[in-house]
């Protein structure tokens, strides 16, 4: 395999080096992609300096397999050049909802890969991600029927710079300094934002009106959806606060018995001072952390839960290694 990555210096294209490390991922050769501002610049892998080429003039006929992180713009540019050549694995938002896109969490819905046109497989919103990872096994059990969904997002879900504000504005508060404001609407430091994304007409904003048509489209389009979506002052890891309501009965200790066997998935929860996990401890580990399970007191069959993981891993990285790695696993099926 050849391996091609657009946004190689950026959070989450770094992210996806170290995973095909990690992972001893077969390639022959890695091409790492960025802007002119970029090029000439070098990105480790596997004990030897690989410099950074100018997406602008490569040739998509070198990689097998390029994954894209540089945002929208980018990928409606330069992914349907090279889907000429190359399969692209997206983590934009641009080709989610396109019927002729496979929008893809392995663990999930890998099925789904069959239904790919143009050679392009969307990454789904890091929020989606661990979110239907929870709930997959679930809504084969239980057939959920509601979700109502409020996230605490990390600042890195916005990038480089806005983690750098987060850093900056929190050291300036604490030297009673000027606290400039760029990156985001109002202060991040010591506060939480309800906005992430722009506003549409109904007054939700675009981050919650992807959650839900990310969610239906991998789950299932017949659940009703709700989503609040916030920011807040943390680097790195998204928490969700999940009220899932059933079509089936429940109880709590069958939905922790499915989970404890969901891919992917690991319950904390200890119902006891620090029996949980916060966004902290999840950062750099796999696993979608589940905690808080309990029955919702004013509605039958529903249940509340806390959901916590990496958004550059889960959310992006190792999501879109992962479905790398299914479909490699798919051709070579084929093949037999």
């Amino acid at each position: 395999m050849n391996i091609a990555i657009v946004g190689a210096t950026g959070n989450v294209g770094r992210k996806i080096v170290e995973i095909l490390e990690n992972k001893n991922f077969t390639t022959n050769n890695l091409y790492l992609l960025a802007s002119s501002k970029s090029t000439g610049s070098k990105i480790k892998f596997r004990n030897k300096d690989i410099e950074v080429l100018n997406l602008e003039n490569f040739d998509f006929s070198k990689a097998n397999i390029t994954f894209f992180s540089a945002g929208g713009k980018i990928s409606e540019k330069y992914a349907p050049i090279a889907a000429k050549h190359s399969v692209i694995i997206d983590n934009s938002s641009y080709f989610r909802m396109d019927p002729e896109v496979p929008l893809i969490v392995p663990q999930v819905n890998s099925k789904d890969l069959d239904i790919m046109k143009k050679n392009i497989i969307a990454n789904p919103n890091c929020s989606t991600a661990q979110l239907v990872i929870v709930l997959n096994k679930l809504h084969d059990e239980f057939k959920i029927k509601r979700l109502v969904i409020s996230t605490y997002q990390s600042t890195s879900g916005a990038g480089k710079k806005p983690m750098d504000e987060l850093i900056k504005q929190t050291k300036n508060i604490l030297d009673n300094k000027k606290i400039d404001i760029e990156n985001f609407t109002k202060q991040i430091a010591f506060n939480a934002i309800p906005h992430i994304d722009q506003f549409s007409t109904d007054g939700y904003t675009k981050e919650e009106i992807k959650m839900i048509q990310e969610t239906n489209k991998i789950l299932n389009s017949n659940i009703k959806i709700t989503a609040t979506c916030v920011r807040i002052p943390v680097l790195i890891s998204h928490a969700e606060s999940v009220n899932i309501e059933f079509e089936n009965e429940v109880s709590v200790d069958k939905i922790k018995y499915i989970l404890y066997q969901s891919p992917g998935c690991k319950v904390i929860d200890d119902r006891n001072d620090g029996g949980y996990i916060t966004p902290i401890e999840a950062e750099g580990k796999n696993e979608t952390f589940i905690s808080r399970i309990r029955k919702d007191n004013s509605q039958k069959n529903a249940i509340n839960m806390w959901i916590v993981s990496d958004n550059l891993l889960r959310g992006a990285a190792l999501n879109a290694v992962e479905i790398a790695e299914a479909y490699i696993n798919k051709k070579n099926y084929e093949k037999r």
